[in-house]
C-alpha cells in the first residue's frame, strides 16, 4: 500500500472512497456534502463512531477533536469498513495546519498499523485490495507547509508503523516456529540495513561471561539460547541508547508450570525483544542522529530433566546471588544477565522492555505500559513523548517498603517477593540490583504486559501483537534530536 502527498483539494482528486472527519453533530466542516442523510440515519459525530455511505462512496467518521491520536483512532476505523470492499484507491484531507507534519504523520501511522493483518496460517488468505492512500493538502494554508514537509511526515510515519507491524509479525509467529535460533537470524537481516550490525552471541559466550541466571533459564530447553546484540550507529551520534528486550519464544512457567488456559499466547513472552529489534530497525531508516543498541535474551522457558527448580541458587553475571522462588518469574533472570552485559556498552540511556509480570496488567489494565525507574526527568520525559505517539503509560514507584519483600535467608535475593502485592514494583526492583550505580539515574524499566498481546481488537489495534513500545521510543528520540536542534 503506497501512501501519497497532493498538492490539492480533495474533490480534485479521483479515488473509490473518501474519508471525511466530523469533529462535531454540527457536521461544519467543509467536506461534509451529506449533512441531511447524516441527520437521518442518527450519525451523532462521537469519537469513533462510522457511517458508510456506499452510494456516496463516502466514510464519515466522527472525532472528539483535531488531535493526532484521535485522527488515528478515526483512521483505523475508516479503515475497518474500506477493507471489506473492493476499494483500490482513498483519499483524505489533512484538516489542520497546526502542526506542519504531526497530523499528516499520525494519519500515515494508522493507514498502516490498521491495514495490518497476520495470515501466515491461514489456508485462505485475504490480501489487502487498497493500493492507494492520497493526503490532499487542501486544508494547509499556511506559506511554511510545503509537499516535502508532508512526505517527510508520511515517510517518517511508515517507517514507524512498518516497524511496528515487523515486530507484530515476530510475536504472532508460532514458539515452534520463532524460536531463539530463528530469532537470531531474523535480527542477523538487519544488518542490511546502513549503518547496522548484528552480533549473535551462544551459550558458550553466555558461560565464559558468566551469564548463569540466563543459562539456567535455558536449560530444560533441547533449543540453545541467543544473545542477540544489534547496534544502528551513524556518524557523529550524539548520545546512545541502550534497549534490552526480554526475548522468551516460550513461557511454558517452567517446573513452576503454568495452568493450561495461561500457556495460551505465551508466544508473546517475546514482545519486549521484538519490540527493541523494531526500535533499532526505526531508527536506522529515519536516520536518527543516535547510536542505537537492540539487546535481546532469547530463549524459551521449558520443562524436563535438566530444568532449573525452586529453591536454587543461581549466580548472574555480576556475582549477584539468586534463590529461586518461582520457576515463572523467568524473564526477570534473563534480564538480569542482559542488564548487566548492557551497562558494559556505556549508554547514555538504558531502557529495558519486558512482559514481565501478570501483576502490572492488574494494576494499569490491558492497554498501558508501566513506566518504573529512578529518575523523575527521565520518566517524565519519555511518557510526554508516548502522549504524541498515542501510546498509553503510567508510572508505578519503587519503595524501600517492597525493596524488603525479595530478601532471601540464603542468598543475595529472591526472584520473588513473599507475597503478590507490588508484583510488578517488586520485579522492576529485582533488575535494579543488575543496573550498575553510574547508570540507575539512566534507566527505565517498562513493563508491556498489557498492550503487547491483547485477545481482542482495539482502537487500531488487531487482536494478538500489538508492538507496544515501539512507538513511545522512537517519538521520544525524534522529540530529543528537535530539542537538541533548538
Amino acid at each position: 500500500m503506497k501512501i501519497e502527498v497532493i498538492n490539492k483539494k480533495i474533490n480534485e482528486v479521483e479515488a473509490d472512497i473518501k474519508i471525511v472527519f466530523v469533529v462535531n453533530k454540527d457536521y461544519d466542516h467543509k467536506s461534509v456534502e451529506d449533512k441531511k442523510t447524516l441527520e437521518f440515519l442518527g450519525f451523532k459525530a462521537e469519537s469513533e463512531e462510522v457511517c458508510f455511505l456506499g452510494e456516496k462512496k463516502t466514510v464519515y467518521v466522527g472525532v472528539d477533536s483535531l488531535d493526532a491520536e484521535e485522527l488515528r483512532l478515526a483512521v483505523g476505523k475508516a479503515i475497518n469498513v474500506i477493507k471489506t470492499t473492493n476499494a483500490k484507491t482513498v483519499k483524505i484531507g489533512t484538516y489542520s495546519d497546526d502542526c506542519p507534519g504531526v497530523n499528516i504523520k499520525a494519519m500515515s501511522e494508522a493507514f498502516i498499523l490498521g491495514s495490518y493483518s497476520f495470515e501466515e496460517y491461514k489456508t485462505k488468505k485475504n490480501p489487502l485490495k487498497i493500493e492507494t492512500i492520497t493526503i490532499c493538502l487542501d486544508d494547509y494554508s499556511r506559506p511554511d507547509v510545503s509537499v516535502t514537509t508532508a512526505q517527510k511526515a508520511v515517510k517518517v510515519g511508515t517507517i514507524i508503523a512498518d516497524s511496528t507491524n515487523y515486530a507484530k509479525d515476530l510475536v504472532n509467529t508460532i514458539p515452534h516456529d520463532m524460536t531463539s535460533v530463528r530469532l537470531a537470524e531474523v535480527a542477523q537481516e538487519l544488518d542490511q540495513i546502513e549503518n547496522v550490525t548484528c552480533k549473535v552471541y551462544d551459550e558458550k559466550f553466555l558461560e565464559e561471561q558468566g551469564m548463569g541466571a540466563f543459562l539456567a533459564v535455558n536449560r530444560a530447553s533441547h533449543i540453545p539460547p541467543r544473545l542477540i546484540h544489534v547496534i544502528y550507529k551513524p556518524k557523529n551520534a550524539k548520545e546512545k541508547f541502550v534497549y534490552v528486550g526480554k526475548g522468551l519464544t516460550y513461557d511454558s512457567g517452567g517446573l513452576s508450570l503454568k495452568p493450561g488456559s495461561s500457556m495460551v499466547s505465551m508466544k508473546s513472552d517475546m514482545g519486549g525483544g521484538a519490540a527493541v529489534l523494531g526500535i533499532v530497525k526505526a531508527a536506522a531508516e529515519i536516520g536518527l542522529p543516535y547510536e542505537v543498541h537492540a539487546i535481546v535474551g532469547a530463549t524459551e522457558n521449558s520443562i524436563g530433566p535438566e530444568a532449573y527448580k525452586p529453591d536454587d541458587v543461581l549466580v548472574a553475571k555480576n556475582g549477584t546471588t539468586i534463590e529461586i522462588g518461582n520457576t515463572d518469574a523467568e524473564g526477570r533472570l534473563v534480564l538480569a544477565d542482559c542488564l548487566c552485559y548492557a551497562c558494559e556498552q556505556k549508554p547514555d540511556y538504558l531502557i529495558d522492555m519486558a512482559t514481565l509480570t501478570g501483576a502490572c496488567v492488574v494494576a494499569l489494565g490491558e492497554y498501558t505500559t508501566a513506566v518504573m525507574g529512578h529518575s523523575s526527568k527521565m520518566k517524565h520525559s519519555l511518557m510526554k513523548s508516548a502522549i504524541g505517539s498515542g501510546e498509553l503509560t503510567g508510572t508505578l514507584p519503587f519503595n524501600r517498603y517492597l525493596k524488603k519483600q525479595l530478601k532471601s535467608p540464603i542468598a543475595d535475593l529472591s526472584n520473588i517477593g513473599k507475597n503478590r502485592w507490588g508484583g510488578a514494583i517488586t520485579a522492576g526492583m529485582f533488575l535494579d540490583n543488575f543496573v550498575a550505580d553510574e547508570y540507575k539515574d539512566k534507566w527505565l524499566h517498562l513493563d508491556i504486559a498489557g498492550p503487547a498481546f491483547v485477545d481482542s481488537a482495539w482502537g487500531y489495534n488487531q487482536c494478538g501483537a500489538s508492538g507496544a513500545g515501539i512507538r513511545m521510543n522512537l517519538y521520544w528520540m525524534i522529540d530529543k534530536s528537535k530539542e537538541e536542534d533548538v
